[in-house]
């Protein structure tokens, strides 16, 4: 039989959305930063080489990424922009980057590109810059930000219309030329952002119906119609005249054949390996590779899930589970990597961890596709908590992290560094809100910019280490709110564990931290170092950060010290 989910994940937001989610009072501890060796998402355009993805200096870097939802749906913008303080859409971004996330894949629509599509469920109150804008403009405003982070974007075709998912990747109403157009439209809008690094031509093309009368999507078949690698070589091929510089991302289908299912009441045996998650199936594509006529663009994508999204896939009933798993996906796509065939993005995995036997598939997934920047490139799925089948590394609130997911996932993650490239907004995209947009409904927050006191550092007492005190983001209200950043650095020899200790002189409070271990007493502040990032090579770095709450008065940078 054919293995597919059901189509859960995205869960569309109602006007509901836009009341403001109470602030959760636990302060929260969660795994984040990658390895001190971690080299970022390096500089200028990507392209590969091998089964590696390479900078335009030719170092090797990892993508380890978060799915942000929500432009492929009715919405038509990202998910999470109704939340309510401190949840802003850069403090969103701020979070993704400060927990480790260096790459976030989009998914849209093309009906979101449209001349008039309008972008919904904004909260006017948390983000008023963003009132007014197109789904374009939005899109324009969030790769600006996230590659002064030293972040990357993939954008995923991820739906021929907002209606819903497809076995192929066009329609009666969305055709494939029009894809096409929708990808150069985009390709020419962001052709001068490296910050873009490629497309995902198209979200899990999968089968439909049974064999031999199948009418979805098939790999190698040689049917125009339904053959996906041929369709991808078409698409990609494209792009790749229009912008020449981007990755192309290309997934797998779901069963081998002519696009249907094995048929399972015709009383024979099958193949359990003959299907696999939609979008997860390339075991074809070392006989029948996609083609491209640019050379080092091309990045196979797979697609893998755990129990709580579809419990009949006949590896989780194995009895050597989750021992037996590596075989699975090096028969359907670890082998692409392996041989150095090509690189591999897992461009979604993830789980609600609800089963225990998901944690193991995870943890044993993580561990597959290796440590350090030498190992293939990711994307979880997904940031957002509205995911009904997996929902997200933040809980309803869009701040709360799942400590039990960051714990898989954390060290694993390459945090981005500095940035990748020119991040110009394009010309074709105003600015200013239309005369006829709707004012906020509610005042937006006073801004309160950062204190003007420098951040404060320890002094290199012994060469151990020091703290750096940064307020990246601060609000009034009753009380009010603030986020702040700390970077810890070694001295001029390396250290294999921290300690950094504060008072807070004026009622400060914190409300939430990551990356690191926590204590309070009063007014006191102790953070140590988590199991991954104790260790920091001489002069190297690694961060932990907060959020609190203020007096909207004073807010004035603590002294820190930091001892190793």
């Amino acid at each position: 039989m054919a293995f597919r989910r059901i189509r859960t994940r995205e869960v569309a937001a109602g006007a509901a959305a836009l009341v403001a989610v109470a602030a959760s009072a636990l302060v929260a501890v969660t795994l984040a930063a990658g390895p001190a060796m971690a080299a970022g998402t390096g500089t200028g355009y990507l392209h590969t080489n091998g089964n590696k993805i390479v900078d335009s200096t030719g170092a090797t870097v990892r993508l380890t990424g978060i799915n942000w939802f929500g432009m492929e749906t009715d919405n038509h913008t990202f998910h999470g922009l109704w939340a309510g303080k401190p949840v802003t859409w850069t403090q969103q971004l701020d979070h993704m980057a400060q927990l480790g996330f260096n790459t976030i894949r989009v998914p849209y629509t093309g009906d979101s590109l449209r001349s008039g599509a309008q972008a919904t469920s904004v909260n006017t109150d948390t983000n008023p810059d963003l009132v007014g804008l197109s789904p374009l403009q939005i899109l324009d405003k969030v790769i600006n930000y996230a590659g002064s982070k030293g972040m990357r974007i993939i954008l995923d075709r991820h739906r021929p219309t907002a209606a819903g998912q497809t076995a192929l990747w066009y329609t009666g109403t969305a055709s494939e030329a029009s894809e096409i157009s929708d990808w150069q439209t985009l390709a020419t809008r962001y052709a001068n952002n490296p910050t873009v690094i490629g497309a995902d031509l198209f979200n899990e093309p999968h089968a439909e119906g049974t064999e031999p009368n199948g009418t979805g999507s098939c790999w190698g078949c040689g049917v125009t119609a339904r053959d996906w690698r041929l369709a991808a070589e078409r698409i990609g091929n494209a792009i790749l005249q229009t912008n020449s510089n981007w990755l192309i991302f290309v997934e797998g289908v779901s069963c081998d054949g002519g696009g249907g299912s094995p048929n399972v009441w015709d009383g024979l045996p099958h193949d359990p390996m003959t299907c696999d998650w939609w979008g997860g199936n390339l075991s074809q594509a070392g006989t029948y590779p996609v083609r491209l006529n640019v050379a080092n663009r091309l990045v196979y994508s797979a697609h893998d899930y755990g129990i709580s999204v579809y419990d009949r896939q006949p590896w989780f009933n194995d009895s050597t589970f989750p021992n037996n798993l590596p075989a699975v996906w090096d028969h359907f796509w670890g082998y692409l990597y392996k041989q150095n065939i090509a690189p591999i993005l897992v461009g979604e995995f993830g789980s609600t961890l609800a089963n225990p036997l998901d944690t193991q598939w995870m943890t044993k997934l993580m561990s597959y596709m290796g440590t350090g920047v030498n190992g293939m490139s990711f994307t979880y799925w997904s940031w957002n908590p509205d995911s009904g089948d997996t929902g997200g590394i933040v809980g309803d609130d869009w701040n709360t992290v799942n400590q039990a997911k960051m714990n898989i996932i954390g060290p694993y993650l390459i945090p981005p560094t500095g940035s990748g490239g020119p991040t110009t907004t394009p010309p074709t995209s105003p600015t200013t809100t239309p005369p006829t947009s709707r004012p906020p409904t509610t005042p937006p927050p006073s801004s309160v910019p950062p204190t003007t006191t420098p951040p404060t550092t320890t002094p290199p007492t012994g060469g151990a280490c020091t703290a750096t005190y940064t307020i990246t983001n601060q609000w009034t209200g009753s009380p009010g709110g603030f986020q702040a950043s700390v970077t810890v650095k070694a001295g001029n020899a390396p250290i294999s564990k921290w300690t950094v200790k504060w008072t807070f002189a004026n009622g400060q409070t914190i409300t939430q931290l990551w990356s690191g271990t926590v204590t309070t007493s009063g007014s006191a502040v102790t953070v140590t170092n988590m199991s991954y990032n104790g260790s920091i090579p001489a002069n190297g770095t690694t961060d932990f950060g907060f959020t609190g709450t203020w007096n909207s008065t004073t807010n004035a940078v603590p002294t820190l010290t930091c001892t190793a």
